[in-house]
């Protein structure tokens, strides 16, 4: 009788041994959720914004989830045939670089599909991304909104925010006690990386440019132990 996968020893050595309970946890939870669930689903998340996970958890209550400790994961799962907890996992395993996680869940494919389709949050964009398009604020009075709409549906900026706005490198005045430019400076240009002080001044204007969006990459069926690349599918 072959012998069971499930009763093969795996050692974690290679964990950072700083917060080992919490991952011994993590390498149980996966294994116990694989018996559990009928389906196993990798994901990568764009602009990760904890809030938005948690509100993902909250709608998926009936479903687990994992995010971090990439490497705990594909252990779990097994990285090679030989170690694989069930059978394929360690082709699921491979899924698991970068921002990922695990979803555990009895729903259809298509209908994790359909849920993660319709999710997109915006939000202020962080240091040390890509700017996603640019920002220019016009020359004149530096309304609160810095040109985004229409001088007449928006306020000047409040005049306490100059010291700030020439703090971060933008060459404001004051005029009659409205802040004003003499030229029109572009904050960001599409493609940029973004630094602190970038973020910051698309935040004092309101210009959120971050999408919070999460990619199915591939799954697992417990019941054909068949893995499929749902990025091979797009």
């Amino acid at each position: 009788m072959p012998k069971s996968k499930r009763a093969k020893v795996v050692h974690l050595t290679k964990v950072d041994k700083k917060g080992k309970e919490l991952t011994l946890k993590l390498f149980s939870n996966v294994r116990e959720c694989l018996d559990q669930y009928q389906y196993c689903f990798v994901f990568s998340v764009d602009n990760m914004r904890n809030t938005y996970l948690k509100d993902v958890r909250n709608e998926l209550s009936d479903s687990r989830l994992f995010f971090g400790k990439t490497k705990v994961m594909a252990k779990a799962l097994g990285a090679t045939p030989e170690d694989e907890y069930q059978q394929n996992t360690s082709l699921l395993a491979k899924h698991l670089a970068g921002h990922c996680g695990l979803i555990f869940t009895n729903r259809t494919p298509e209908a994790i599909q359909e849920y993660f389709s319709n999710i997109a949050k915006t939000d202020f964009a962080r240091a040390g991304t890509e700017a996603t398009r640019e920002f220019t604020i016009p020359a004149g009075i530096v309304y609160s909104m810095g040109g985004e709409i229409a001088e007449e549906q928006d306020v000047p900026m409040t005049h306490s925010l100059e010291p700030e706005l020439r703090k971060l490198n933008v060459p404001t005045s004051l005029t009659k006690g409205k802040i004003s430019l003499q030229n029109s400076y572009t904050v960001c240009k599409e493609g940029d990386v973004l630094d602190s002080r970038q973020t910051r001044l698309l935040k004092l204007f309101g210009v959120a440019t971050s999408d919070f969006t999460v990619q199915l990459k591939a799954y697992w069926s417990a019941a054909t132990n068949e893995v499929t690349d749902m990025d091979a599918m797009e």
